[in-house]
This record gives structure tokens, sequence and C-alpha cells, in this order.
């Protein structure tokens, strides 16, 4: 198993739980900027002009500090899941070196047995049937990955990195949704379109040439023509 995979539990257990921590503050902060505005509205016939001023930016601090919070909260939920992602991509990539040694092994004993022609067409036969049961097995046990914008991460530094092509050059299971405008499976990096009716949805960062998150409300390439075109 990689290395630090055995701590993946209680790293999760600890982002979620500074989440939580980070939604309380937020609840916090709004019901302060709820009282700062009712006391504003009270008072403010009767406040001098500083006055105004002075109590505008205490709401305005406020508010400042709700968005800080929910960028916290988003950067966070992006380098948990790229935790995630990562393991299960050197997983993914450890399976496929290991079947591949396993299939080397396999031919270089077929070469060495005296017995091996006869024996050949039963272990062809077995490895068929193996075969089968790993995609049986992939198809049950996998879930398509929904993935969001993923930034950097702090863990990158523990945790090794699997280039896309490792992952890309595997047997895929047929059974295994594809995305993006490339119609690929999912992979690295990957953004959601904005547009509740895109009927693709999910895309690679490289296939529509971002390599950081952008900040807002982000459009796929065909959303976007169908909005000019609506407009």
């Amino acid at each position: 198993l990689p290395a630090g995979i055995e701590n993946l539990p209680c790293e999760l257990q600890r982002n979620f739980q500074l989440m939580r921590e980070l939604d309380q503050r937020t609840e916090d902060k709004k019901a302060e900027i709820d009282s700062l505005a009712a006391e504003y509205i009270e008072s403010v016939k009767n406040m001098l002009p500083e006055e105004r001023v002075e109590h505008l930016k205490k709401i305005q601090s406020a508010y400042s500090k709700c968005k800080e919070y929910s960028d916290d909260k988003v950067q966070l939920a992006m380098q948990t899941y790229e935790m995630v992602d990562k393991h299960i991509r050197r997983l993914d990539a450890d399976l496929a070196r290991f079947e591949a040694d396993l299939k080397d092994k396999l031919e270089g004993s077929d070469l060495e047995t005296p017995g091996s022609r006869s024996l050949k067409k039963g272990r062809s036969q077995k490895d068929k049937r193996s075969s089968r049961g790993r995609g049986r097995r992939t198809s049950e046990e996998d879930t398509p990955k929904k993935k969001k914008l993923k930034g950097g991460s702090e863990f990158a530094d523990t945790i090794l990195s699997v280039h896309p092509s490792d992952v890309l050059d595997m047997p895929v299971d047929p059974n295994e949704p594809t995305y993006c405008l490339c119609h690929q499976v999912s992979y690295g990096e990957m953004i959601g379109c904005d547009n509740p009716d895109c009927p693709i949805e999910w895309f690679h960062f490289a296939c529509v040439d971002l390599t950081t998150k952008p900040k807002g409300k982000w459009f796929c390439p065909r959303c976007v023509q169908e909005r000019k075109k609506k407009k």
C-alpha cells in the first residue's frame, strides 16, 4: 500500500472537523451582521456622518470575514479531494504494475517448465477467467469520480503524484462513465460547468485550457456559445 494511506481516515476526520468549525464561524458572523444591520437601521437617524461610516465599516468587515471563512472551506475541500484522488491514482498505478509483473512471471514460467505446452491452454483459460473477475470487481467497487475545482495541497509533498497518462494507459472499465470534450474517463484536475443544464458537466483542466482555478462562475465552451446565441 502507498505510504501514508493508513493515515487517510485520520486526515479526513481532521479536515471535516475543520470544515465544521469554519461553518460555525460563518454562522456566528452572519448573526453578528444581522445584529449590526438592525442596530444601524434603528439608530441611523440619530447618528453623525462619521458614526454612520464607522458602523457600515463594521458590517463590511464582518462580510469580508464571512467570505474568508468560505474561501478557506472551499480550499480545504479541494485539498481533501486531491488527497483522496492521489491515493486512488497511486493504487490504480500499483495495481496495473502488479498485473504486468504477474503476467511476465506467468510467461516466464511457461518457457521454463518442460510440460508448459500441455498446461498452456489451461493456464490461458484461467487468465481469462481471472481477467473477467477483475473487470466485475472494478465495476462493482469503483464509483464514478466527479471532480470540482482542485488547487494546490499542503499534502502534495507527502503523497506520491502519478501522471494522468499512467491512469489512461491502464485497462478502462467499459462501464466507467466518460466526461469532457475528449470523451475520456475522469482523471487529474477537473472543473464542473456552472450551467445546470450542461450535457457534459465535467471537464479536464487541459482540455479547456485551464491551469488554475478560475474566479467566479465558469462555463464550458459549449455553454458559452449557447449563452451568446440566447443574447
